[in-house]
């Protein structure tokens, strides 16, 4: 993996600065529901979208074109968590339950209007991720057949510095959802008494990502270092409850894994209100703690409720777009190299 981040410009190789995101109000069009095919304007661009009344859940009566329209419906408060970084496609081209594929490559032809940030892997090979930057771009890809979307942690004009790190927490059977609930409880805590602000999500499969907005600087190495050293002094504490074990021989049963490696260099995982490949067509939901501590259920989440919730709420997620409220890791890792 190469640690040479480019500081300005778009991408690891140097490419140009990006444009300020395109205001992401709720546009003027509609996909419709009478139609296999059809072409949308979108401010000024041109987006064909196909298969619309292809089934993507049979049995919930979901087809292609209802995931569209809740990406549609959900761009508004979706887009800002998404501008700027490079985007890993998964595509589900017969539906969630159907086999699906990972590209990393923006498909050629493209439209010419598909912004790339270009990355430089370990290998040599440099790679041109598209970039979900306004409402057309984000149709286009999911009209590729992405259910959910993986964008990159780190922005394109410096790929090697992440701006926030994160927590994915993933029971290990027989353990259920309850006890995630009960070890993101654990993991809040930890992160307020250190001051670290932080914000949660459903996985909408099987269990809670925490994220904590920090002050872009340290590479994705030493932010991966310090999630991991974190995870295993939980795992010490609360023996009982939480693992940091990665190999999935070795972990325990009965625990939640805190796993701290999706934090390594090109790992993705999926973004807040991605819908899931799941048989409820259930959605990667921001939760607040208070909804933590009072208990909730994955299926509370889904494709048909999330714009109405959205609407009622607002983005629970804005935190982690502010400039201002994010931790400097710098000075804690100052102190742990100090320590060895």
């Amino acid at each position: 993996m190469t640690s040479q981040g480019a500081r300005s410009g778009r991408s690891a190789v140097g490419l140009k600065a990006l444009p300020n995101p395109r205001k992401t109000a709720a546009p003027p069009v509609s996909v419709p529901s009478d139609r296999n095919e059809v072409v949308l304007e979108i401010a000024g661009r041109r987006v064909k979208l196909t298969n619309l009344r292809k089934p993507f859940w049979p049995e919930l009566g979901i087809t292609k074109g209802d995931l569209l329209r809740y990406y549609l419906q959900i761009s508004p408060a979706l887009l800002p968590h998404l501008v700027d970084r490079a985007m890993v496609m998964k595509r589900y081209p017969n539906g969630a339950a159907g086999e699906y594929f990972f590209q990393k490559r923006a498909p050629v032809p493209r439209p010419d209007w598909i912004e790339i940030c270009r990355i430089k892997h370990s290998s040599g090979n440099i790679i041109d991720f598209p970039i979900v930057r306004d409402l057309a771009t984000l149709l286009w890809v999911v009209n590729l057949g992405c259910i959910d979307l993986n964008p990159w942690y780190a922005r394109c004009d410096d790929v090697n510095r992440p701006d926030y790190l994160h927590f994915d927490l993933d029971p290990v059977p027989p353990a259920g959802f309850g006890k995630v609930l009960e070890t993101a409880k654990i993991l809040h805590r930890a992160l307020d008494a250190l001051g670290m602000p932080n914000v949660a999500k459903t996985t909408g499969s099987r269990g809670v990502h925490v994220y904590v907005p920090i002050v872009r600087g340290p590479l994705q190495k030493q932010v991966w270092a310090f999630a991991k050293g974190m995870a295993k002094r939980l795992e010490q504490l609360h023996p009982k409850t939480i693992t940091a074990e990665y190999r999935i021989e070795k972990r325990p049963p009965g625990r939640v894994l805190v796993d701290y490696n999706q934090n390594a260099w090109g790992r993705t995982l999926a973004s807040v209100y991605s819908v899931r490949p799941k048989p409820r067509a259930t959605v990667s939901a921001p939760v607040t703690w208070d909804e933590v501590a009072e208990g909730i259920r994955m299926e509370d989440f889904r494709i048909d409720n999330m714009p109405g919730r959205v609407a009622r709420r607002g983005d629970l997620w804005k935190p982690l777009l502010s400039p201002k409220k994010r931790f400097d890791l710098r000075p804690v890792l100052t102190a742990e190299e100090k320590k060895v």
